[in-house]
């Protein structure tokens, strides 16, 4: 009998690991896929980069729709309500015997909330990670307590799981997922790129994303005015801007980033580029800047340099080619500077990614194909010290 197993996607960031896992599942003898998208994936204002699974060859089973049109706390919260409400409609039609999430967004904690209540067993990607600049973190590691099999990208993180009370048994050391993506894409040559998100690279290129800070001292808007003041004081640099994501103060973000790109003629925003533009456009600049994950797991990987920017991504294992700054325009002018460096640019080509060499897709189809499920929704908590009674 084929094991149902279902995954669930909010963003165009978590399909782009989630698509050769998907891949792997769809392909397996032994299992069948179903598909939930949600979030920003059913917004017109995030590109509904829905349809960029239907055309990977996916059948999208249910959209939840459950993001509202507030990027305010209340706004968030309340998104977060009508997911959960959205999710427990969903998997009783779907019924999946095990559902595979990624990461720490809230689209996903709904799903998993649902998840927890229909007692379906939840596989869980990217656990363990520290990022102390977002409430991320914090729904991620509510997401782990709530999950029954884990597969995660580093021995740290895997050390971290099971530090939350998670059975070693049951936590997968697997490597990162973005290298695999790198590795299964093929890219765009440049002439093809440039046509067809109709712009013309220069001399010298950045790739941007700033994302809210939505743990921090500093206010988002703030971080992102010292950084766009930074960027406009740059010549010769041709400066690609992808979307904010839909947290708290993300519209605000966005507009200053499209007011910034109206008065530059040296920049240009793409509301969604998709998986295969976005390595392929890692491919042809010379470094990102911003702070996204993209700029810690699969940059190195590309050989191309990152600057990070505040602490949004603090506490992720990180490779060399990675220059962590300040939200301070004369600290990033600075950080710039030793990003076009003969001297950073020769440490970036043998830079190590921690997050390995790739594989993890198939190690991950490998577990959820052949574990038992039978009683795994009934966990225990591990305990790495002896407690007395």
């Amino acid at each position: 009998m084929s094991r149902k197993v279902c995954v669930v996607t909010g963003s165009r960031a978590d399909y782009g690991l989630l698509r050769w896992v998907m891949q792997g599942i769809k392909e397996h003898p032994s299992m069948d896929l179903s598909v939930l998208a949600t979030g920003m994936h059913l917004s017109p204002e995030f590109g509904l980069t829905w349809k960029e699974i239907e055309k990977d060859g996916f059948v999208i089973d249910v959209r939840v729709e459950m993001l509202l049109s507030s990027d305010s706390p209340s706004g968030v919260a309340k998104s977060v309500g009508l997911g959960v409400m959205g999710f427990a409609d969903a998997l009783e039609l779907v019924e999946p015997d095990l559902i595979l999430v990624l990461g720490d967004r809230y689209e996903i904690l709904a799903a998993v909330i649902a998840a927890l209540m229909h007692r379906i067993p939840v596989a869980h990607l990217h656990g363990g990670e520290i990022t102390r600049g977002a409430v991320d973190e914090q729904i991620r590691h509510a997401i782990t307590k709530m999950s029954h099999l884990h597969f995660v990208a580093t021995e740290e993180y895997r050390k971290r799981v099971i530090q939350l009370g998670e059975d070693p048994e049951k936590v997968f050391f697997v490597g990162g997922l973005g290298v695999d993506a790198i590795r299964n894409i093929a890219l765009l040559g440049r002439q093809e790129l440039e046509d067809d998100l109709g712009i013309r690279f220069r001399e010298k290129n950045l790739l941007v994303t700033f994302h809210p800070e939505t743990l921090s001292d500093q206010d988002s808007e703030y971080q992102l005015n010292e950084l766009l003041s930074a960027l406009g004081k740059i010549e010769n640099v041709f400066l690609i801007f992808t979307m904010p994501n839909a947290d708290e103060k993300g519209r605000k973000l966005s507009k200053l980033i499209r007011e910034f790109v109206s008065n530059n003629n040296n920049s240009v925003v793409i509301t969604s580029m998709g998986q295969q533009r976005y390595l392929s456009c890692l491919k042809y600049v010379d470094g990102v800047i911003g702070n996204s994950s993209s700029g810690i797991l699969e940059a190195p990987s590309m050989q191309v340099g990152t600057i990070n920017i505040g602490n949004r991504q603090e506490g992720r294992a990180r490779a060399e080619s990675v220059i962590d700054c300040p939200a301070e325009e004369v600290m990033i002018l600075k950080a710039i500077k030793h990003l076009f460096s003969e001297e950073f640019s020769e440490c970036v080509r043998f830079a190590h990614n921690p997050y390995g060499e790739g594989g993890a897709s198939k190690a991950i189809v490998d577990v959820i194909s052949t574990i038992p499920l039978d009683g795994l929704v009934r966990k225990r908590f591990y305990d790495c010290f002896p407690i007395s009674h």
